[in-house]
């Protein structure tokens, strides 16, 4: 594919200058907890640590990708605080949090500057 892109192209391919980042939630939860206490928990999530975040998240329970409820990338503390609100849950048996990432192309570096 062709690098040189016009800036109007790269903003609407969310690449170079204009790429956005966001990270991934893996939740694992014990065999013994109830679907209902699996749907409040995830209920929870949404409000407490998403949505009060100015984030947004594609995916469900389980596993979701979590980005700026609007155009840009998360940043660090979001992430952190993401993190933190998870960690501090008794549901979940394991929580894996990834580290930013460009949340279009994955497999893309992070830009620096």
């Amino acid at each position: 594919m062709a690098k040189n892109r016009s800036r109007r192209l790269r903003k609407k391919l969310c690449v170079d200058e204009f790429q956005e980042l966001g990270f991934e939630v893996q939740v694992v939860y014990p065999e013994t907890l109830s679907d209902e206490a699996i749907e409040d928990f995830f209920s929870d999530f949404v409000v407490e640590a998403i949505e009060r975040n100015g984030l947004g998240l594609l995916g469900g329970p389980d596993y979701a990708l979590v980005c700026l409820g609007k155009r840009g990338s998360v940043s660090a503390e979001q992430r952190a605080a993401v993190e933190s609100w998870l960690k501090g849950r008794s549901e979940p048996s394991s929580v894996e949090v990834s580290p930013l990432q460009d949340a279009w192309y994955p497999e893309t570096p992070i830009r620096q500057g």
